[in-house]
């Protein structure tokens, strides 16, 4: 545990500081160690693109979370809000991502517009807009709708293929909306507890619904692998090697959510292993913005 006053600090400051670097290398350089090797052409501004999705992801699930975790606080003081700002960071990242599109492909805003990648990215970043100004209202839970929308579009960006799109789609709504929830209300949890010095009901309230986010995530993550990933290109794909790096996060998150809830169980300290396994899905986030970056290796196939 880290030190309290004045010692402590320092040190969280240098971890924070340590994990900020350890991220940014991973989203610039990831895609590029993931395809070392594979014989796959390399996607341009990759290292960009890999950073500006992750931000997607983060205002999504910082947002969505936080909708859920006011739920589960109840009554009692409740941290400050960050939905807006989520939701901007989610804006701005959008937004970046169209123009990185249109100064990559070398074509101007306005085709870019015309295209299903520019119109989905536009669509976001309105979603998203949307969303934080329905978190500065007096009824920020009208945010569900933006941001389900975002999510929608999400997806349909992730599943252009010919074939059973709409399972695709289906699979990634379901696999996208658990993500989020399982981190970003995990996140609100703990700074409610932190707030509260205590409040261990919101933690039982919440490993509830992490069990049943879990679940959904397993089930939805095994057919959407299975999907899109060749079992005989797993080693020799990027996508199959972010992939498996992925299940192992993952496996870790589980493995710490079920030592929080056996802790919890016992009257023991679920806090500390529920913080690392905060730290993990945060991991999780990142890499799963490098999966999105990475190619589609399912023409790999000789199926």
């Amino acid at each position: 545990m880290t030190p309290p006053g004045p010692v402590g600090t320092p040190i969280r400051l240098t971890a924070a500081v340590l994990a900020a670097i350890a991220v940014l290398t991973v989203a610039l350089l990831g895609a590029g160690i993931a395809q070392a090797g594979t014989g796959e052409l390399r996607i341009p501004a990759a290292g960009t693109t890999t950073l500006l999705r992750m931000f997607v992801l983060v205002g999504l699930a910082v947002h969505l979370g936080e909708l859920a975790g006011v739920r589960l606080a109840r009554q009692g003081p409740q941290p400050r809000r960050w939905s807006a700002s989520a939701a901007l960071l989610g804006a701005a990242a959008s937004a970046a991502l169209l123009l990185l599109f249109a100064a990559v492909s070398g074509l101007g805003l306005t085709t870019v517009y015309g295209m299903r990648e520019g119109r989905l990215l536009l669509v976001t970043a309105n979603a998203f807009a949307l969303a934080a100004l329905c978190a500065a209202s007096r009824r920020p839970a009208l945010a569900l709708l933006p941001l389900a929308v975002v999510i929608g579009a999400e997806a349909l960006r992730a599943h252009p293929e010919a074939y059973s799109p709409a399972v695709g789609v289906t699979l990634t709504v379901v696999h996208l909306t658990a993500g989020s929830l399982w981190f970003g209300s995990l996140l609100y949890v703990l700074r409610t507890m932190r707030l509260r010095r205590g409040g261990r009901e919101v933690l039982v309230r919440y490993a509830r619904l992490a069990a049943c986010l879990f679940a959904a995530l397993v089930v939805t993550g095994t057919f959407s692998t299975l999907r899109r990933l060749p079992l005989d290109v797993v080693l020799a794909t990027a996508y199959g090697r972010v992939m498996l790096a992925k299940l192992a996060l993952i496996g870790l998150a589980s493995m710490l959510a079920l030592t929080a809830r056996r802790r919890m169980l016992r009257g023991g300290n679920a806090e500390t292993p529920a913080r690392i396994e905060l730290g993990v899905l945060v991991a999780v986030v990142l890499v799963s913005a490098v999966l999105t970056v990475v190619p589609d290796p399912h023409w790999l196939s000789p199926a």
